[in-house]
């Protein structure tokens, strides 16, 4: 019986298989026939510390049982009061205010709206985003906006607004990405939204933490709103809490998803900076902030969250992500050694490489071939084009990881 079921990114007409998942645990899925597959990509980034992490299952079924969804215009709940307590706590202090959403693309989509809302409110409107070459913020109309054009979203660059791109900072090339920045800077653009370190579906792009600072300098020199969006590599992926970390860089406007509730259930806030808040702080009512969805602050999903943070409190959530980073670098240059390797790179525990020559589009042959190849040896690795890479939960052992890379080197 075909299912009824439209899946995401998939092409049906494929008749590619769709395995049906009856459990998680750790880093692993397993499926109704029986098969026990490694999650190297965590689920789509999202599964930080383990699928079914018992401290946070625990926390949903706890807070399953006392409320569900509430109204949160105008109400609130002690788990969110709680977990926008701890978050401000995590980060820098300027990022004093949290608006709740339900998924990375919505807080990219929040983020936009504080940004163009803060320059209206003072009296100075501008409505111009800068954004950087080949990046990936989400899958809603402002974030396909804000995001690379092309096969993603074609269909539907009608409904998309225009930006100023800038280029990518690849290796040689920064100083010139730096210059394009200064110039577009110039002419007043409300905001410029990054993905700090790693460029993620664009093709795990790295650039160094200098860039990052240098771009941030800019931005501040000139009066430019700095969007950081860490949906994918907050939370430890680059090896910090946060990869803005790295570059001694505060954003503006903070964007968080994905791990914020370690994986478990859906859940993003959008954090900004007191100024931010106050241009739309007023007796006016159409000066504020007109945002919303219906699960906003979703009591159980913030009861997830405030979990996630708690481990993060308690436990060596870092020595983790310093230790599984240190293994995935020696299996790294081990499978760089392969010829049919190329471009290897990592940052924090994200690693990834081109398999085969040339540069694969998203669309070539390659990437079907590489993800049968994968299924048939018992490994989620979901191929963008030829561009493979591993982004596995922190607490993946070293026979699952020796199975990842043997994939990767045995891949037909």
């Amino acid at each position: 019986m075909n299912s009824p079921v439209w899946h995401p990114f998939t092409q049906h007409g494929l008749g590619e298989p769709i395995p049906l998942v009856t459990r998680t645990e750790g880093a692993a899925l397993h499926t109704r026939d029986g098969r026990r597959v490694i999650d190297a990509i965590s689920s789509w980034w999202v599964t930080t510390h383990g699928h079914s992490h018992p401290r946070i299952m625990a926390a949903i079924a706890d807070e399953a049982g006392r409320m569900d969804q509430i109204i949160f215009a105008g109400w609130t709940h002690e788990p969110a009061e709680t977990l926008a307590r701890g978050l401000v706590a995590m980060v820098p202090s300027t990022l004093a205010h949290v608006f709740f959403s339900d998924s990375g693309s919505t807080s990219v989509e929040v983020a936009l709206k504080m940004a163009l809302g803060f320059w209206l409110n003072r009296g100075e409107p501008r409505g111009r985003i800068l954004v950087l070459e080949h990046s990936y913020h989400g899958d809603t109309i402002g974030a396909m906006s804000v995001g690379a054009r092309g096969v993603f979203n074609r269909a539907y660059a009608p409904l998309l607004f225009d930006v100023g791109t800038v280029p990518f900072p690849a290796a040689g090339g920064e100083q010139a990405t730096l210059d394009a920045l200064e110039a577009a800077c110039r002419e007043a653009p409300a905001a410029f939204i990054v993905e700090p370190l790693v460029l993620g579906a664009g093709g795990m792009l790295i650039y160094p933490a200098w860039v990052l600072a240098e771009m941030r300098a800019i931005c501040a020199r000139h009066g430019v709103l700095f969007i950081a969006d860490e949906v994918m590599t907050a939370w430890g992926r680059t090896g910090t809490l946060l990869a803005c970390e790295q570059a001694g860089v505060v954003p503006d406007i903070l964007c968080l998803s994905k791990g914020l509730t370690g994986g478990a259930i859906p859940l993003a806030v959008t954090m900004a900076t007191s100024e931010i808040f106050d241009a739309h702080l007023s007796p006016d009512r159409a000066r504020m902030f007109f945002h919303s969805s219906s699960y906003t602050a979703n009591p159980i999903a913030c009861a997830a969250a405030n979990a996630n943070l708690a481990i993060w409190r308690d436990e060596p959530v870092l020595e983790r992500v310093a230790d599984l980073a240190r293994r995935q670098a020696e299996r790294l240059d081990r499978l760089a050694r392969q010829p049919n390797i190329h471009h290897p790179r990592a940052i924090g525990t994200i690693i990834a490489v081109e398999v085969g020559g040339g540069g694969g589009s998203y669309l070539s042959d390659m990437g079907p071939r590489l993800l049968a190849s994968f299924r048939r040896r018992d490994v989620l690795l979901r191929p963008l084009g030829n561009t493979v890479y591993v982004m596995p939960p922190y607490c993946i052992d070293d026979s699952d990881l020796d199975q990842v890379y043997a994939a990767i080197a045995e891949a037909d």
